[in-house]
């Protein structure tokens, strides 16, 4: 399909109030300015799919909030964006590790007073810990996996819904994974943490579709070509994988209000056929 048809598509499914389908989000050709007027906040922007899903935001219209715990990486992003003559973006540094709830509050209250909305959340950040049999699993790194992808990302989510709520059509977007959805053998922690992400957005789905027009769902990019994959994979060749920049339709459709119906969907970006 061309790009001219895959936009008419998404228009047309738009206006007739249809859940756009999985292939729908995938192919999706984002129009020039489509994401005009947003502010997105981004975690993990430093680098990988973060820092592609930051500045192709902006490269699309939006505000891009850059929350990361390495100011020098974050620094880098906002550089390349207003080089590109993107919106002028914010750092945003917080650990999520070590961040608290009362932490989080303090930062909606900051995006409030400083940007007065906040359109988006893409929930990027998260890291691998130990692939090994969960009998084996060292308890003090399962519980940081937890923390940082799971519990801080309810916990951020939470702390940001009073703006969110404010939003014409606010969309939060989780990673997951296909050990999320499908989980296997020696994936450990980061397998369970992906499927409490799942199932927290389903729960916030259920929660929300009939009192706000908030709008949750899950990504699962797929073997891409970053640093989390060559640790889990070290032998595999990074020069199959797809890169972050292949991957963004995805990410732009979830953010953009051609997905103003799509809620509580799980989208694997690279299916297996």
């Amino acid at each position: 399909m061309s790009d001219n048809a895959n936009q008419a598509a998404s228009q047309s499914a738009k206006s007739a109030g249809q859940v756009l389908s999985h292939d729908d989000i995938r192919n999706y050709a984002p129009p020039e300015g489509c994401l005009e007027g947003k502010t997105i906040l981004v975690t993990g922007a430093g680098a990988g799919i973060g820092r592609v899903a930051a500045l192709t935001y902006a490269r699309y219209g939006a505000t891009v909030l850059l929350l990361g715990r390495t100011s020098s990486k974050l620094e880098e992003v906002y550089d390349e964006i207003e080089g590109s003559g993107g919106q002028q973006p914010a750092i945003l540094p917080m650990d999520l590790e070590h961040a608290t709830y009362g932490e989080m509050q303090q930062l909606e209250n900051l995006i409030n007073k400083e940007f007065g909305q906040l359109d988006g959340v893409l929930h990027n950040a998260g890291i691998l810990g130990d692939l090994t049999p969960l009998a084996m699993y060292d308890v003090t790194t399962f519980a940081k996996v937890m923390h940082i992808n799971a519990t801080a990302t309810f916990m951020l989510t939470q702390a940001l819904l009073p703006l969110l709520k404010d939003a014409a059509h606010g969309s939060i977007v989780f990673t997951s994974s296909s050990v999320g959805t499908h989980p296997r053998a020696f994936w450990g922690a980061y397998a369970l943490s992906k499927q409490a992400v799942e199932g927290m957005s389903d729960i916030f789905t259920q929660e929300t579709q009939n009192t706000t027009n908030l709008r949750f769902n899950c990504i699962n990019p797929g073997g891409t070509r970053t640093n989390m994959r060559a640790h889990a994979y070290p032998g595999e060749n990074p020069m199959t994988l797809k890169t972050p920049e292949e991957i963004m339709a995805g990410y732009v459709c979830l953010m953009s209000d051609d997905s103003i119906n799509v809620r509580g969907q799980v989208v694997a970006l690279q299916p297996k056929e």
